[in-house]
């Protein structure tokens, strides 16, 4: 899977890590539904680490598709709002 965090660029994960990606992305939604600032703020974070610390880098010359696109870390709870709803970034 590619995970392309923005402003900071692509990474290629392991079909192992796809499961942990899914639930920050779930405990994500359910903060912002919860209208859970703090809740967010920690689960965005540890989904953020989870992709840059298990992830791959991907070349900037490698023109890739990205399966997955993960709002920038410096992204507001009230712009969280449209990204993390219904199923989040990764739907399942």
């Amino acid at each position: 899977m590619i995970v392309r965090i923005m402003t900071e660029g692509q990474f290629k994960l392991a079909d192992d890590d796809i499961e942990r990606i899914n639930e920050l992305d779930n405990v994500c939604v359910t903060a912002v539904d919860g209208g859970d600032r703090e809740g967010f703020k920690v689960a965005f974070a540890q989904l953020l680490d989870m992709v840059r610390e298990h992830g791959t880098p991907v070349a900037d010359d490698d023109l890739v598709g990205s399966d997955v696109l993960v709002p920038p870390p410096d992204t507001s709870f009230e712009e969280a709002a449209a990204d993390f709803t219904g199923e989040g970034l990764i739907p399942g």
